[in-house]
């Protein structure tokens, strides 16, 4: 018996399910890695007019999966857009993750010194009624001095996120920063790792690139009650080739940590995979850890990390498009021999 695609569709909750589904045209849900939210498009046929178009605001829970399965939560999405057209007469609505709200947005001038990066996170969250999951390693670090200059809550902690190599995101009312990679959620838990094989699917592109191989990473900070500048150098033990950082940081701590970020951040930009699936996956989410077999042996030798997923539900059944990014350190001498010979 062949596999049939599966959904819930509640609006302001009430399950519409079995209104939508026979008019549905697609559903696709974009789930992302850092600042971008998630986004919901809903599109269907209302050939004979009978649909009302929701109003802007509505708020849409969605959950996905496969007839006879248990189905997999997508959380909560708010439409800020809605559109109608035709003919043949359909209506879209794009939504984005309930809970980025437009609070968030707005631009702030705070200055935070001495303070924890769990308890930042804390702040802000509860500024917005979000509950805080903060890694704890990363929680502990402690900022001597950063400043938040006609800068929203989002981009804020989007910066720091970049300068400590973490996850800054905002799912089911719940504030996340965590590092990435690290295979576990905020709470501790460890992540299951999934194995993909090339059966699974029906398109990949491969690419590896020396756009961004530097050696190491350097950053600048300077000391209390010094007018000198020193520096801190990350990986490139022969000083050649350094990527540098634009920022000076307060402290020999910070720059280290925002050069160790950098310095990860470019080691896995050198290899990134982008697979369809045929038959979609909806336990598939970013941070999940990925193994492959079935294609290259530089491919299948690398550790992967989601970095974005899609899943498509249409008439062409259910598919997912997956972009993944090296999950490990890509120096090791057999990457590295890999990246030389352009393999």
């Amino acid at each position: 018996m062949p596999l049939s695609p599966d959904f819930t569709v509640k609006l302001d909750g009430r399950d519409l399910t079995s209104k939508i589904a026979p008019r549905l045209i697609r559903l696709s849900i974009r789930e992302c890695r850092a600042d971008e939210a998630d986004t919901l498009d809903l599109v269907l046929d209302d050939s004979d007019g009978k649909l009302a178009i929701p109003p802007r605001g509505a708020v849409l829970a969605v959950a996905i999966g496969w007839t006879g399965s248990q189905l997999v939560d997508k959380g909560l999405f708010t439409v800020n857009e809605a559109e109608h057209a035709g003919t043949p007469d359909t209506i879209t609505l794009r939504a984005r993750s309930a809970s980025m709200t437009k609070g968030m947005g707005e631009r702030r001038e705070k200055s935070w010194h001495g303070q924890a990066l769990a308890d930042i996170v804390k702040t802000i969250a509860a500024r917005h009624e979000l509950k805080p999951l903060v890694g704890a390693a990363l929680g502990a670090v402690k900022i001597d001095h950063v400043d938040q200059t006609h800068e929203s809550d989002m981009a804020f902690l989007t910066r720091l996120a970049k300068r400590y190599d973490a996850v800054m995101t905002v799912k089911a009312d719940n504030l996340l920063f965590v590092p990435i990679g690290q295979g576990t959620t905020a709470s501790g838990k460890t992540l299951p790792v999934i194995a993909l094989t090339r059966a699974d699917g029906d398109s990949h592109r491969y690419h590896v690139s020396e756009r961004e191989t530097y050696s190491g990473v350097k950053a600048h900070w300077y000391s209390n009650g010094e007018k000198k500048r020193h520096s801190v150098t990350v990986g490139g033990e022969t000083n050649t080739n350094l990527k540098v950082l634009p920022e000076t940081y307060t402290s020999q701590a910070e720059a280290e940590a925002a050069a160790a970020a950098e310095f990860k951040r470019t080691q896995r930009s050198q290899a990134t995979f982008a697979l369809g699936l045929a038959i979609g996956r909806p336990e598939l989410f970013p941070e999940l850890p990925v193994t492959v077999a079935g294609w290259k042996d530089e491919i299948d030798s690398i550790p992967w990390l989601v970095q974005n997923v899609t899943h498509d539900i249409s008439d062409g059944g259910y598919t997912n498009s997956i972009e993944l990014e090296m999950r490990d350190d890509p120096a090791s001498d057999k990457h590295r021999d890999n990246f030389r010979r352009g393999a």
